[in-house]
């Protein structure tokens, strides 16, 4: 791959997904885009760009999607998700009684780990949720693993990444080497393909958004421009969950942090609330686990 290939991808990638590559990611360029080179019957990554500068606009999705592939799993980093157990939805349910409908959104949500996981919370917590109506959202870029969230199968590797094994028992059954999600669970998330770098807002607006573990990737601009965009569609007294390593701190002032749950924000009093626009989708009522 030469220096004008890795520019052209670069490029190519900043405007179809807002991954920013510096200049010492040719590594990862190379072990991902090489294999998809070689499927296409092509030498190396150089002939690879050739096609996409020719207009093979299928050979560019794959290679977006191929890039944009992060890793995640089940529980990631946990804390999230004991306060959205602990803090958030305690605090929406005294919120939103009046309308008994929460609204989640998982941003990037990739192969399902993450938005699968807060259905699972949500589902333990079932007794408290019981006649609300509940709607998890997960968007992704990448149809690939979008469509593996769907099937909700996943290997021996990835359910023992974070997953506690009395969910695994729970909520899971083994076929073959497998192990597939029960429908249940499934069914409480729709996957939808987004691309963060464009309007969301018909989406409706959302009372929790977990973004995490994406924004690590975009530039400055983009990443300001994201968080300014989901504020628009966060209700004034909701929750956004970002990363161990990210923040709206020097970025925008729509948020500040949870005073108590890092890596939770709250949105600034003085912006205004988005407007309730309905789930698109009949949301699911939660019954009691049993």
């Amino acid at each position: 791959m030469s220096p004008a290939d890795y520019d052209f991808l670069c490029k190519l990638l900043k405007d179809r997904s807002g991954l920013d590559l510096s200049a010492d990611k040719r590594y990862l360029v190379e072990s991902r885009l090489l294999p998809l080179a070689r499927r296409h019957d092509l030498p190396g990554i150089s002939e690879l760009v050739q096609k996409i500068r020719a207009g093979a606009e299928a050979i560019t999705a794959e290679v977006v999607e191929a890039m944009t592939t992060n890793e995640t799993f089940f529980f990631r980093d946990k804390l999230p998700f004991d306060h959205l157990r602990e803090e958030i939805i305690p605090a929406l349910l005294q919120a939103r009684a009046g309308r008994r409908a929460l609204r989640i959104w998982c941003a990037a949500g990739s192969t399902g780990q993450e938005p699968y996981s807060i259905a699972m919370v949500l589902k333990e917590m079932a007794a408290q949720l019981s006649g609300w109506r509940v709607e998890i959202v997960a968007t992704d870029l990448n149809e690939a693993v979008l469509e593996k969230a769907k099937s909700g199968l996943y290997s021996q590797f990835e359910v023992q990444r974070g997953l506690p094994i009395q969910l695994l028992v729970k909520y899971f059954k083994q076929t073959g080497e497998l192990w597939q999600l029960n429908p249940e669970i499934r069914a409480m998330v729709q996957h939808r393909k987004l691309n963060l770098l464009q309007d969301f807002s018909s989406l409706g607006s959302f009372d929790v958004v977990f973004c995490r573990n994406v924004l690590i990737y975009f530039d400055q601009d983009t990443k300001i421009s994201i968080f300014n965009r989901i504020a628009k569609v966060l209700e004034a007294d909701g929750y956004l969950a970002l990363g161990a390593a990210e923040t709206v701190v020097g970025l925008t002032d729509a948020f500040k942090p949870h005073p108590d749950r890092r890596g939770i924000y709250r949105p600034n009093a003085d912006r205004r609330a988005p407007s309730i626009v309905p789930a698109m989708q009949p949301a699911l009522k939660l019954v009691a686990a049993r």
